[in-house]
């Protein structure tokens, strides 16, 4: 059974994340923030990952320690989840559009931190969550994870629809890459013969 639990707790926020990476695509999003919880349930959704979030914190500061927190704490589960990452196929990228907006999502699974976030908006918020601070929830998301994550948006006018694209495109990529090679059974994958 590929799944995990991870509670991350701080002065700042508290965090749930329960995460089975062969499921069917089930969620239940509570952060306090309804455009991050609609955000999340699109990426369980397209990923088919049945996800639990439940998320607490600071938002009368901002939003910034919530948003990190739970793409941090996101990361740890798949990171247990994947546990030594034998067979996986590692990589995995999607192209979504979404109406006039369109957004490319690559991910390798790799063991190296780095994220590329190049996602503009043309407001500050999206419903309540300010969406310039999706770019600390990824980055949360791929330390925690130990993942290479690419995220561009070359083009897009409506913010919403922008957002929305990037994690359904994030969620077919991550469905991507977490997927069983069966020619690969137990197989490390890297020419290295570890991640």
């Amino acid at each position: 059974m590929r799944t995990a639990t991870v509670n991350r707790e701080t002065t700042e926020t508290r965090v749930s994340v329960t995460l089975d990476l062969d499921g069917r695509g089930e969620s239940r999003v509570s952060t306090g923030i309804g455009f991050l919880d609609h955000l999340l349930q699109a990426f369980a959704k397209h990923g088919l990952f049945d996800l639990t979030v439940d998320a607490t914190g600071d938002l009368h500061v901002d939003q910034h320690h919530l948003l990190e927190d739970v793409g941090i704490t996101l990361g740890q589960a798949f990171d247990q989840a994947l546990g030594e990452r034998r067979g996986i196929a590692r990589a995995g990228f999607f192209v979504f559009p979404m109406d006039e907006a369109v957004a490319f999502v690559t991910v390798d699974l790799c063991g190296r931190s780095l994220l590329h976030f190049e996602a503009p908006f043309t407001g500050r918020f999206v419903g309540e969550l300010e969406v310039a601070l999706l770019e600390e929830f990824f980055f949360g998301f791929s330390q925690a994870l130990r993942a290479v994550v690419h995220v561009t948006m070359p083009y897009g006018r409506n913010d919403h629809h922008k957002a929305e694209a990037i994690f359904k495109a994030f969620g077919k990529a991550m469905k991507g890459a977490v997927a069983v090679e069966e020619r690969a059974s137990g197989e490390v994958p890297s020419t290295k013969g570890t991640l």
